[in-house]
C-alpha cells in the first residue's frame, strides 16, 4: 500500500485515537456484512451505517456524516465514481476509500478525478482495509503497489501520446465535438455533458469516440491534457 502524508495522531495506538465513523458501500450484502464485522473489530472503527448503490450511500452521507466512505466502483443505478463526487460536494470533510475488484485504468482515474482519497483492490489483506481507513481519516492517499506502479507508466506514455497528438488542429473537430470536449476537460460525466447541451447520452459517447479518433487520443484524460494545451477549457464552474 503507497500513501503519502501524515500528522501526529498516527503515532498514536488505535485505542488512543478518536473513534472513526465509516459508511459501507457495496451492492453485495455478504461483502458489506463481512466488512462490518471486521471493521467492528477495531476500537478505533465504528460502522455508522450501509449502502448498496450510490444514491444511497450520498442519502446515508448527507444524514449521518461519517468520516471516511468504504465504497465499491461498479454499483447499480448510480457507479461509485458518480457517487464519490456527488459526495465530495455534498460533504467535503468526508474521505472517501474505494474498495474493489475492478484494476480497469478507466475506473481508477475516473475515481482519481472524482476526487476519491484512495483506491484499493478487494483482494488485499483485511488488515490493510483496516490500515487504508485510518489513511485516509489522516488525510493520506494511498493506492494498491499494482496499481500505483501501471498509474506511473500510464502516466508517462500518456504525455508522450499528449505531446505527439499536438499537432492536431481543433479545427478537425465540428462544433458539437468541441462543445463536448469543452465537457470533458471539465471533469463533466457523459450524462452530465448530455444534459448540458440537451443531447442523448449515447450521442455524447459516439462525440467522444470520434473526438478521440480525430485527434489521435485514447483516453478522457488524454483529451483533456489536449483541450488545456489548446486552450480550449472553459474555466467557468459548471
Amino acid at each position: 500500500m503507497t500513501a503519502a502524508g501524515s500528522d501526529a495522531a498516527g503515532d498514536l495506538p488505535p485505542s488512543a485515537q478518536p473513534t472513526i465513523r465509516v459508511l459501507i458501500v457495496d451492492d453485495h450484502v455478504l461483502y458489506r456484512r463481512g466488512l462490518d464485522m471486521v471493521l467492528g473489530l477495531e476500537a478505533d472503527l465504528t460502522v455508522v451505517g450501509e449502502a448498496g448503490d450510490g444514491l444511497e450511500a450520498l442519502e446515508l452521507v448527507e444524514r449521518l456524516q461519517p468520516d471516511v466512505v468504504v465504497m465499491d466502483v461498479r454499483m447499480p443505478r448510480c457507479n461509485g465514481i458518480d457517487a464519490a463526487a456527488a459526495i465530495r460536494q455534498a460533504a467535503p470533510a468526508t474521505r472517501v476509500l474505494m474498495l474493489t475488484t475492478s484494476d480497469d485504468e478507466q475506473d481508477l482515474y475516473g475515481s482519481i478525478r472524482a476526487g476519491v482519497n484512495g483506491y484499493l483492490l478487494k483482494d488485499v489483506p483485511a488488515e490493510e482495509v483496516v490500515a487504508g481507513i485510518r489513511a485516509v481519516h489522516r488525510g493520506q492517499s494511498l493506492i494498491s503497489p499494482t496499481l500505483a506502479s501501471a498509474l506511473l507508466t500510464e502516466f508517462a506514455a500518456l504525455s508522450r501520446r499528449s505531446d505527439q497528438a499536438a499537432d492536431s488542429s481543433p479545427s478537425r473537430l465540428t462544433d458539437r465535438e468541441l462543445d463536448v470536449l469543452r465537457g470533458v476537460a471539465r471533469g463533466l460525466s457523459n450524462r452530465d455533458i448530455a444534459r448540458e447541451l440537451f443531447i442523448a447520452e449515447n450521442t455524447v459517447k459516439n462525440h467522444v469516440r470520434n473526438i478521440l479518433e480525430k485527434l489521435g487520443l485514447r483516453s478522457r484524460i488524454e483529451a483533456a491534457m489536449y483541450a488545456g494545451r489548446h486552450r480550449l477549457v472553459d474555466h467557468q464552474t459548471p
